[in-house]
C-alpha cells in the first residue's frame, strides 16, 4: 500500500475516465449533426 501506487492508480482512472467523456462527447456532437443534416435535406 505505498503512496506511489494509489497516485499512479488515481491517474490512470483520470485519464481514462476524460477519455470516456471525449468519445462520448464526440459521438453525441457527430449524431446531432448527422441529425441536423438529415433535418435539412
Amino acid at each position: 500500500m505505498t503512496g506511489m501506487m494509489d497516485g499512479m492508480g488515481w491517474m490512470m482512472a483520470g485519464m481514462g475516465l476524460a477519455w470516456l467523456l471525449t468519445v462520448i462527447f464526440f459521438v453525441l456532437a457527430a449524431a446531432a449533426l448527422v441529425k441536423f443534416l438529415r433535418g435539412r435535406l
